[in-house]
């Protein structure tokens, strides 16, 4: 700490040197009319002397990342976006001032610079400067070590650091927003209309999950952090709306890991008169479009693992990957006994007074869901797992539900919503009983929901995907954290 404080020191007595030049340390604009990346792509191959030749007069700016001096001359690297590129600072090409202002640089310090493309003794690609503006002083310096930055906990808290040190970093943030772009405008070819619909909701509902709680003061009202979107996102297909879409922040009180972040983001969307195979057609075009679009080609590389992600994807019944994975007779499905006798019998633990239901999930989250590393679509949940979907013509203890795997985790959650008031009423009913008994993530009964609902809604079938789990999947990282660019941590020490 005492050695951060000592260049700390140091570098604010060269701020105020540059003061005394008359340079303001915070500068205002610059024209910087080339980047780094650019120019590199453009000229970077051309040699000497077509450079010399061609005359390319530039200017950019960015951060100084490396400095060697050499007398009346020095080097730096800038850094500008993931891209950086070499200036050449020397005394005898710049005004008195501005070799006065060379002379107070230090790593981190914003600079711009103009002046002519050329290649060094050395046949480096670098800008020969002529003209330098002074930017942005850094007090601090980068961290010790700060080159490929690995320390996990910097990295996250201090982001900012880890996309200086890191500049591969850039590539999976322009990845992500090429991504929500690319998902964005499939949806709007399709013919979706984007909502937005509230982030503070008076009922937390849309999904099984603890809400974080605030107070209204003006209101006198506690709110919830939404959960999830779908209930209004229906209630806009009852008003009229047959297709819409919302890409948006949820919040689930729930703990960290690799692939749970307290916030997140979701694309929810609805679709009037279509069933949940209608969305598995949707879901398989708009994953293969993305893999091409980010990845180059629809099979992929996740963690080692080439994943296909070209249509058509597997569909394996809920029940039926319990039986198959495990190799257990179908007794288990209708016997809670014979349910908790198998859960034992392969070493996974279930809460002593739970159903059967929630024993059989317990059994497939811990021995199917790792299994799951193509592209597979798990159909027909039982009721009691799927509060909103509807029931199986065919079966009513099930449901017209899918959710998506792939890598051995959840990245979607579809069905055909259930648009039967009085049925919606009752498993609202059994969900608050639920609540009653002692589980905090079972839904609310939602009263303006169900009195939507009685207006009428169209056969409809709606989806949500992990947006963050689908870019981890597209940039092959294995942690949720490296995809957001501020995710949660415990406050610092």
């Amino acid at each position: 700490m005492d050695e951060l404080n000592d260049q700390r020191q140091q570098r604010i007595k060269k701020l105020d040197l540059l003061r005394e030049l008359q340079v303001p340390p915070y500068g205002t604009r610059f024209e910087a009319t080339d980047r780094a990346g650019d120019l590199s792509r453009l000229h970077g191959s051309k040699p000497k002397e077509a450079l010399e030749r061609e005359a390319i007069r530039c200017r950019i700016a960015g951060r100084i990342v490396a400095m060697r001096r050499f007398g009346k001359a020095a080097f730096a690297v800038l850094q500008d976006g993931a891209d950086r590129l070499q200036v050449y600072l020397k005394k005898d090409k710049l005004t008195e001032q501005s070799y006065r202002v060379c002379e107070q640089l230090d790593l981190g310090d914003w600079i711009g610079v103009g002046g002519h493309l050329f290649r060094t003794k050395t046949d480096e690609f670098t800008v020969e400067v002529s003209e330098l503006t002074f930017l942005s002083k850094a007090l601090r310096p980068l961290p010790e070590k700060w080159h490929g930055l690995t320390d996990v906990e910097t990295r996250y808290r201090q982001r900012y650091v880890d996309l200086i040190a890191n500049p591969s970093v850039h590539e999976i943030f322009i990845a992500r927003s090429r991504i929500i772009a690319g998902i964005r405008a499939f949806l709007i070819e399709k013919g979706f209309l984007e909502v937005e619909t509230p982030m503070m909701h008076p009922i937390p509902g849309g999904a099984t999950a603890k809400p974080f709680v605030t107070h209204h003061n003006a209101l006198g009202t506690d709110l919830y952090l939404r959960i999830a979107p779908e209930l209004y996102l229906k209630r806009l297909i009852v008003g009229g709306f047959p297709r819409v879409f919302e890409i948006n922040r949820n919040f689930r009180n729930e703990g960290i890991s690799t692939i749970h972040n307290p916030e997140f983001t979701m694309l929810e969307f609805y679709v009037a008169y279509a069933d949940y195979n209608d969305l598995i057609a949707l879901t398989e075009e708009l994953f293969e479009r993305l893999a091409q679009a980010v990845c180059g080609s629809a099979t992929i590389v996740y963690q080692d693992k080439p994943i296909n992600l070209a249509a058509p994807w597997r569909r394996w019944s809920y029940r039926q990957s319990i039986l198959e994975v495990n190799q257990l007779e179908a007794s288990v499905l209708h016997d809670r006994k014979a349910a908790l006798e198998a859960a034992k019998k392969l070493g996974v633990e279930v809460a002593p007074d739970a159903d059967l239901a929630a024993i059989l999930n317990e059994i497939f989250e811990e021995t199917v869901e790792p299994n799951l590393i193509q592209p597979t679509f798990i159909t027909d949940y039982p009721i009691e797992l799927s509060p909103l979907a509807r029931r199986k013509d065919a079966d009513p203890s099930l449901t017209d539900r899918f959710e998506l795997y792939i890598a051995g985790r959840e990245i979607a959650n579809a069905f055909s919503e259930l648009n039967d008031p009085l049925d919606q009423r009752r498993r609202f009913e059994s969900q608050v009983a639920q609540r009653e008994a002692g589980d905090e993530e079972a839904h609310h009964l939602d009263e303006d929901f169900l009195r939507a609902l009685e207006h009428g809604m169209p056969p409809t079938a709606g989806e949500g995907i992990g947006i963050d789990r689908l870019v981890m999947l597209l940039t092959n990282q294995a942690s949720i954290r490296d995809v957001i660019l501020f995710p949660q941590l415990r406050p610092e020490k």
